[in-house]
């Protein structure tokens, strides 16, 4: 019998787990180690000790960042391979210790630094780094000069999705995933549920209990609660969203959606420095890349108002955002599960 694959995981967001997750049930014979979601084993440190968001907010998890790395490098050696996921803030800095003290390590980079929006000087770091570069986006074959296109994990993750647009008089609001997003936006949206005056889900993040809902959220006796965005998409007939990952699900599940996102206004005033894109949802960048014209309505900062995000959704053709959104699925192609588990298991295999 084969022995198990031992397997060295960096998975910091909520994202990147659900991305492993589908990768893990298809392995089966594995040892799992590092750092990644506490459902999936015993890790060093689980994900929610990284939880962060934006620049003021790393200080304080550097020293914890550093001890971390130095504990995954010694990992590294009874490794097989390792498995970076997106958060190229932590995760560069360990490709680079790891391949500095251990040169035969097998890093894989799965969900690429997004380099097309800003510091370009990462490409030279991840290529000297990392052995495989996994891209989920068609297009960053023009950036990384070695990227490997998978396809993206949405598409193996999403398995129902809307055949035509129907008006079901519910609609999902998702403040976000941070509790800095989420107490900037949960007052919009209560002036805003009382505008639309429809059944009004609201989305919160599973890894949330019931006393941080309530400390973060406040009074929600206006909304049904899901722990689910696909299934709540699915059931919308528009969504309200923040930017994130959650725009492109709604996007390819065919929920006409507006992007509504408040930074921290030093985060922002960085970004609108350093940031070189038309614009922030993952859908309209996919979009601007294959010259079509933006899918969804984007507003951001001081724009983030009840009576601009009402303005907007009354405005919007909801049947012909829904023709229009099929094509993220075109665009996007595949799915990367196939593609990530031959990666993954191609040195294991041949053993």
């Amino acid at each position: 019998m084969q022995k198990p694959l031992k397997l060295l995981v960096s998975s910091l967001e909520p994202s990147a787990n659900l991305h492993l997750e589908p990768i893990l049930e298809k392995l089966k014979n594995y040892e799992l180690f590092g750092i990644f979601d506490e459902k999936f084993g015993k890790p060093y440190l689980p994900s929610s000790a990284f939880s962060i968001m934006g620049f003021l907010d790393v200080i304080p998890k550097i020293k914890k960042a550093k001890k971390a790395i130095k504990e995954l490098v010694k990992e590294s050696f009874r490794a097989d391979v390792v498995l970076l996921i997106d958060s190229p803030a932590f995760n560069l800095p360990l490709a680079k210790a790891i391949k500095e003290k251990n040169p035969k390590a097998r890093i894989i980079y799965y969900i690429l630094p997004q380099v097309w929006a800003w510091k370009a000087k990462r490409v030279e770091k991840v290529e000297k780094y990392c052995d495989v570069l996994a891209s989920v986006l068609p297009f960053e074959s023009q950036f990384y000069n070695r990227a490997t296109f998978v396809g993206h994990p949405l598409i193996d993750e999403i398995k129902k999705y809307k055949k035509e647009y129907k008006a079901t008089g519910i609609i999902s609001y998702l403040p976000g995933s941070r509790k800095s997003e989420i107490k900037k936006l949960m007052p919009i949206f209560k002036e805003l549920v009382k505008k639309v005056g429809k059944r009004a889900l609201l989305v919160i993040p599973p890894f949330f209990n019931d006393e941080q809902i309530e400390d973060i959220y406040g009074d929600i006796k206006e909304f049904e609660v899901m722990r689910d965005a696909r299934s709540a998409f699915l059931q919308s007939e528009f969504a309200f969203v923040c930017s994130g990952t959650a725009t492109l699900e709604a996007a390819l599940i065919g929920t006409p959606f507006i992007l509504a996102y408040k930074a921290k206004r030093f985060d922002y005033a960085v970004a609108k420095r350093f940031v070189k894109l038309k614009h922030v949802g993952l859908a309209n960048i996919l979009y601007d890349f294959s010259a079509r014209a933006p899918l969804h309505v984007e507003l951001l900062q001081d724009d983030v108002t009840s009576e601009n995000l009402y303005n907007e959704y009354k405005k919007i053709d909801k049947d012909e955002f829904f023709k229009e959104s099929l094509h993220v699925r075109e665009i996007l192609q595949k799915g990367s599960l196939d593609d990530m588990l031959d990666i993954i298991t191609k040195k294991y295999m041949e053993r």
